[in-house]
């Protein structure tokens, strides 16, 4: 049984590079600029055959509007032809959309909806 500690082995002194020498590299951080996703708007389009009430139904349950909310925007879809319900990401996006088609077939109406990037 050894009774010794082994001792560690001596290591060089680290010396600072000499900057007159040119052999040293420096490395300089730069911070990446990551831009925030695009975002897409819904909107939902007028038809003259799906009733006001189940439009602001589907905004209610779909986009989380409240009554008033919801009838103003309703009523600018009656009025204009179209109307933002939300703007979200991508993926969102095209999920509210699904579950908008979904919802207006199941029920028999001809509601249509899309997404498109909103332009900064």
């Amino acid at each position: 049984m050894a009774t010794n500690i082994p001792s560690k082995p001596l290591e060089p002194p680290i010396q600072p590079p000499n900057p007159d020498e040119g052999g040293s590299v420096v490395l300089e951080r730069r911070t990446q600029r990551v831009k925030p996703p695009q975002m897409y708007q819904v909107l939902m389009l007028n038809d003259d055959y799906t009733p006001m009430e189940f439009v602001v139904v589907v905004i209610q349950e779909f986009f989380g509007k409240d009554l008033e909310s919801a009838t103003r925007i309703m009523l600018k879809i009656h009025l204009d032809g179209k109307a933002v319900c939300g703007v979200y990401s991508k993926d969102v996006a095209v999920t509210k959309v699904d579950q908008v088609l979904d919802a207006a077939h199941k029920a028999g109406h001809p509601l249509q909806c899309i997404c498109e990037p909103v332009d900064l």
